[in-house]
Order: structure tokens, then C-alpha cells, then sequence
């Protein structure tokens, strides 16, 4: 495998991106591409700005300088929403699910949320949301790509920690995004949960271009096909996980001796 990438596999790029808070440069000069059929993790110590880099790919942060594509078309300065909906999905550190819905409404709403607009009907009430055949089916596939076909009736809430990580995935699928930002997804997981999450993780990479946000290092060796390590907001090693891993830098400044 190399580094090298064509313009036909990046489905995301990010170009010298740069956010500025204040006299604080958060993130400085940031390149990234995401490839489809490909995991890109980013790692680092806290306050490295990983967090802060995804917000930008995904317009929740405005860029203070560069420049980010999508599917080959400049997405700077969009909103969120309007970048959701050209093919970028996004989970978060703290799980973001309707506790007190099911499962599958869960999904479904995340489903729902990618309807067309239909041309006016007065009587669109009356029909129930079950009925939405297309939406179901979205649903029904982001299930089980995400493995929660037998929890669909499960109260969200009450479900356990890895299955509510799950959940926000399922959720994410639902909008049938081509490039998937996941933000410490294995955080707070048993050994039992992180190794459920590792497969599912492998079961979207075929369909996929991923940017994977974690501190597990075992997780991310498992998963990553390139990997960016980020201190104080700058890019230290960018390569191959076995070549950025034998850096000594990278070992100096995060992995450590034991790594």
C-alpha cells in the first residue's frame, strides 16, 4: 500500500486548514485526505486539536484560513447541515441519542431528515410516518449495517453504553453518508464493547471514506490505513500506522516507550 492517492479516491480534502481563537491557533495548517475503502485516524494528547479539525470538515467551526472539498466541490464556509447533506456524517465525544424514543425511531428520524421535499399536499398529515417506505428502508439498512437489528424496539435510554455508541452510528448510516467523522467512538467502552465497535468499524470501511478521532491505540492500530498524529494544533507524522509508530517524535511526544 502507499501514500499516494489519485483525485478519484479522495472523496474529502483538507487543504492547510487553519482555526484561530483569539491569539490561540487551535489548528495550524492541517492537511487531511479521506479516501473511500480507507480508515484515517487522528491521534493525539488532549488539546492536540482533533476535535477542533473535525468541526471544521464539517462546518460546525468556520475556517480561519484554507480550504476543504467534498466530492471534488469546495464545501468552505457552508453550514453544517447543507454539508451533512452532501454525503458527510458525524458522531460525537458525548453520545447524541433521543433517550426516551426506540431504537428504531431513532433511526427512522435520522431518515426522515433526508426526504425530499414533496410538493404541497394539505392532507400530508394524515399519513402516518410508517407509511414512508423509503424512509423505513434507509432505516432498516443503517440497522443492519450497524448490527441493531434485534434491539429495534429497545428504549434508547435503557440500552447499554456500546449499543448507544451503536445507535449514533446506525443514526448517522440512516443519512447515507459517503464520508463518516467519528469522534472517540470506543470512549468509555469494557474490552467486550471496543471489540464489537472494532468490527462494526470494518464492516463500514468497505463503503466508506472514515476519519477516526481515538485514544485507544489498539483499536487504532486494528482500523487505521493512515494515520495524522496532532500536537498543540500542528501535524507531527502523517503516514503508513507501522511508519508513523517507529517515528521518534511521534514516540517522544505521545506514544511513549511502551508503544
Amino acid at each position: 500500500m502507499t501514500n499516494a492517492h489519485t483525485a478519484h479516491d479522495v472523496l474529502l480534502r483538507a487543504n492547510k486548514i487553519t482555526k484561530q481563537f483569539g491569539g490561540l491557533t487551535a489548528v495550524n495548517e492541517v492537511s487531511v485526505d479521506l479516501c473511500k475503502g480507507e480508515i484515517h485516524a487522528v491521534i493525539g494528547p488532549n488539546g492536540a486539536g482533533k476535535s477542533t479539525l473535525a468541526n471544521l470538515l464539517t462546518g460546525d467551526l468556520p475556517l480561519t484560513s484554507g480550504c476543504v472539498t467534498l466530492n471534488g466541490q469546495d464545501i468552505t464556509g457552508w453550514t453544517p447541515e447543507k454539508i451533512s447533506r452532501h454525503g458527510m456524517g458525524r458522531s460525537y465525544q458525548k453520545t447524541n441519542i433521543f433517550r426516551s424514543f426506540s431504537v428504531w425511531d431513532n433511526v427512522r428520524l435520522s431518515a426522515q431528515s433526508r426526504s425530499q421535499p414533496k410538493p404541497f399536499n394539505p392532507l400530508a398529515w394524515l399519513q402516518h410516518a410508517s407509511h414512508m417506505a423509503d424512509v423505513n428502508e434507509r432505516a432498516e439498512r443503517a440497522l443492519e449495517l450497524a448490527g441493531l437489528q434485534n434491539r429495534r424496539q429497545a428504549m434508547a435510554g435503557a440500552a447499554s453504553h456500546g449499543e448507544q455508541r451503536q445507535l449514533e452510528i446506525a443514526m448517522t448510516l440512516a443519512t447515507e453518508p459517503q464520508v463518516l467523522l467519528l469522534d472517540e467512538p470506543l470512549a468509555g467502552m469494557g474490552v467486550a464493547e471496543a471489540e464489537s465497535m472494532v468490527r462494526l468499524l470494518l464492516r463500514l470501511k468497505p463503503l466508506h471514506a472514515m476519519m477516526l478521532v481515538e485514544h485507544d491505540m489498539d483499536a487504532v492500530f486494528a482500523l487505521a490505513d493512515h494515520l495524522t498524529v496532532m500536537v498543540n494544533g500542528q501535524v507531527i507524522a502523517s503516514g503508513l500506522p507501522a511508519d508513523v509508530r517507529a517515528n521518534d517524535g511521534v514516540q517522544a511526544a505521545y506514544l511513549g516507550e511502551d508503544h
